[in-house]
């Protein structure tokens, strides 16, 4: 190049890298989030049902909002049931989510 000209670097070669952040789906809602706002339920090898707050078991996940209405809507008109293709969830698994349920902080 002539003397004096400098050519521009592109951004990712400067230090900035533009990190990728996994989007998820709300179920209920079908609101899109970033993966780490949303709440992972998974369906295990054996067949329960269960919150995954790490995100990292194995077996089919499902995400839900950090809502009350869309735990409710979930557990209550069979959401869950439908995306992890169950008849129904076992006893002990449902009432182990409605526990969570019930910690949730009610909708404003």
């Amino acid at each position: 190049m002539p003397d004096g000209i400098t050519r521009a670097k592109p951004a990712a070669k400067q230090g900035q890298k533009v990190r990728h952040i996994p989007q998820r789906t709300c179920v209920v809602c079908h609101t899109t989030k970033p993966k780490r706002e949303l709440l992972r339920v998974v369906r295990t090898p054996q067949g329960h049902v269960e919150l995954d707050p790490g995100g990292k078991k194995s077996g089919r996940g499902a995400y839900l909002c950090a809502r009350h209405s869309c735990w409710e809507t979930a557990l209550r008109k069979g959401r869950l049931e439908h995306e992890f293709e169950l008849s129904a969830l076992v006893p002990e698994d449902r009432a182990a989510l409605e526990a969570f349920l019930a910690t949730l902080p009610a909708d404003t």
